[in-house]
């Protein structure tokens, strides 16, 4: 079987596995081959189980897959259940001290001596544990026929600025294939061949793209508390900041970036810099979005543009911090109390993460509002392959900003009136040089000059304009894409990263005769777009990774003669959702499972 499988490494978490796997899904993504990654780990530091799963697919397909045909299985703790969990046929390369009597006899086994070839590699015994790692890449690279040249490319791309590393690790995965080479008989169908379907593509976790949409987005201030999984988006601002927002003649920084005390704080310093003329975010996950509420209810209803990325995990409470989910979106879209409605943006892949943050700055900006990006931990903390990023070619949408000398022209302004029917107020920034350019921005009730009320009218008159506001903005956010086919009754609905599992899942729902429409939202809240689509099928499936069917529930809610029509697919276990998991569900709903 050539490029269509999968690998699963069983490791221990904090054992330096993680660069071992870098390097091989890495060679393999030099050599052309479509690849995915995927990283299961656990939510300590170090010496829990961890495994890593590299799809290796010919037709492109990057979604999760639960059956792995080859297991590198290094892990003691793990051993038993990873083998029980195996499919007869399996290819296993294993530490041959886990060697135990009564294996079962319809997988196959490569035993390797990890502990005597590491020693014989490696002298300081202090580097063994992590360049034992190297040796599993070497014999991988053997029995499949991994080009070592990308493997040594992959190396070096690695260690980089660490030449000697470089050598001592070569030598480790050396040493792995010359043992497989010499001592070990193929009896299994999987190896790779050279593809040319990776040429010109990337390879990129979302977080890091959303990084470089703050970047190329006109972000400044970036204030934010660390919180797995989105951690690494603030960890990537700085590296990006500081190496690209500085002044070219005397390299001084034009941003702040703020570790704030808590999320809540940093999402008032972000509110406070979006006030000040700044574009500003901060970047969490569900508990620190908890923590949110108070603000974003300020943001909606003082009317501060910032943006917020959301890398949710699974919840409700501490969860499971380290597995992934879709479970913030009715939460997000309402955040906070009383009457309110955000914006929010949907990424699915790492383009997308990169172009949507950008357009979170300008929609956050023109409707003066809080706008969130709804990224997820295997879209934001996985390696996808990705298109190259295109510089932006479009300047930024800043809004309804009133200049001095516009404030001159008009003789000034009511900063929340509605002059334009849009329910979009003008505004000024602090320092506009002209006497009328001041206003009080407040949390309580308002009237049009911005001057305190408690009048029952006043009160009502701005929750009104604003949730027109909100109507207008829909046609605004990103659109969702539909993908019809003739003849199809059956429509599907997804968002995030579940897209890529849908497009496999439609490929094998295909094949058993079902047509279907497809269609993926990227924005909410949701236009009528996503209702037309809903009446055109006899039935829409909505797919999420959630317990309760979230953007079933805001559809039912947007289109409630339509409710009738629509069913969950729905998948909450904290792993990615699998094809194979949505074919299923879809086929007994239909009648034609087999």
């Amino acid at each position: 079987m050539i490029n269509d499988f999968t690998i699963r490494v069983a490791t221990v978490n904090g054992s330096g596995s993680q660069s071992a796997n870098s390097i091989l899904i890495k060679a393999l993504f030099y050599m052309g081959i479509p690849v995915a990654g995927k990283n299961i780990f656990p939510s300590n530091i170090a010496g829990l189980p961890t495994w890593y799963n590299i799809r290796v697919s010919k037709d492109g397909y990057v979604g999760h897959r639960r059956d792995a045909e080859i297991l590198v299985l290094m892990n003691a703790d793990t051993f038993q259940e990873d083998l029980a969990g195996a499919k007869p046929g399996t290819v296993v390369i294993y530490h041959d001290k886990l060697t135990q009597p009564g294996m079962r006899s319809d997988l196959v086994y490569y035993p390797i001596p990890f502990q005597k070839l590491v020693m014989e590699c490696c002298e300081v015994a202090t580097l063994r544990k992590l360049v034992i790692n190297m040796i599993y890449v070497g014999s991988v690279a053997a029995l499949l026929d991994i080009d070592l040249n990308q493997v040594r490319h992959a190396l070096e791309k690695q260690f980089h600025s660490k030449p000697k590393a470089v050598d001592l690790n070569w030598k480790a995965i050396q040493a792995g294939v010359d043992y497989v080479k010499k001592n070990i008989k193929k009896n299994d169908p999987f190896r790779v061949s050279a593809m040319d379907k990776t040429k010109g593509k990337i390879l990129i976790t979302g977080n890091d793209a959303a990084a470089l949409g703050c970047l190329f987005g006109g972000c400044t201030v970036f204030s934010w508390y660390p919180i797995t999984p989105a951690s690494s988006v603030g960890e990537a601002v700085i590296q990006y900041f500081s190496k690209y927002r500085r002044e070219s003649k005397d390299n001084q920084a034009r941003f702040a970036v703020v570790q704030a005390e808590d999320e809540l704080a940093a999402l008032g310093m972000a509110i406070g810099a979006g006030w000040a003329g700044a574009r500003a975010a901060t970047s969490t996950s569900g508990p620190g979005i908890s923590l949110m509420a108070e603000f974003a209810g300020l943001s909606y209803f003082a009317e501060i543009p910032a943006v917020v990325f959301d890398v949710q995990r699974l919840g409700p409470s501490t969860g499971l911090p380290t597995r992934t989910s879709q479970g913030d979106i009715i939460f997000t879209q309402f955040l906070s109390h009383g009457d309110t409605q955000h914006l929010a943006v949907i990424p699915s892949n790492p383009q997308e993460c990169f172009e949507l943050s950008q357009e979170a700055f300008n929609l956050a900006e023109e409707f003066q509002t809080l706008v969130f990006v709804l990224s997820d931990l295997d879209l934001g903390m996985n390696n996808w392959m990705s298109e190259p990023f295109s510089y932006p070619k479009e300047p930024f949408q800043r809004g309804k900003v009133l200049t001095a000398e516009q404030l001159e022209k008009l003789g000034g302004f009511h900063r929340y009136a509605d002059v334009d029917g849009d329910g979009i107020c003008y505004r000024t920034l602090p320092g506009t040089k002209h006497p009328k350019a001041a206003y009080f921005t407040r949390g309580s009730g308002h009237t049009e000059q911005a001057t305190y009320s408690e009048d029952t009218e006043d009160w009502q008159g701005v929750l009104d304009r604003i949730a027109k506001k909100i109507e207008t903005a829909k046609d605004r956010v990103p659109q969702p894409l539909i993908d019809r086919v003739s003849g199809a009754k059956i429509g599907l609905v997804a968002y995030g990263s579940s897209d890529c599992a849908l497009i496999e899942a439609r490929d094998f729902l295909n094949g058993k005769g079902l047509k279907t429409n497809y269609l993926r939202v990227r924005g909410l809240p949701l236009n009528g777009k996503v209702g037309k689509f809903v009446e055109e099928c006899d039935r829409v499936y909505v797919v999420e990774q959630n317990q309760q069917g979230q953007m079933a529930n805001l559809m039912k809610m947007a289109y409630p003669g339509l409710a009738g029509k629509l069913k969950s697919v729905l998948h909450y276990d904290g792993l990615p959702i699998d094809a194979a998991n949505i074919t299923q569900q879809i086929l007994n709903r239909e009648g034609k499972a087999s």
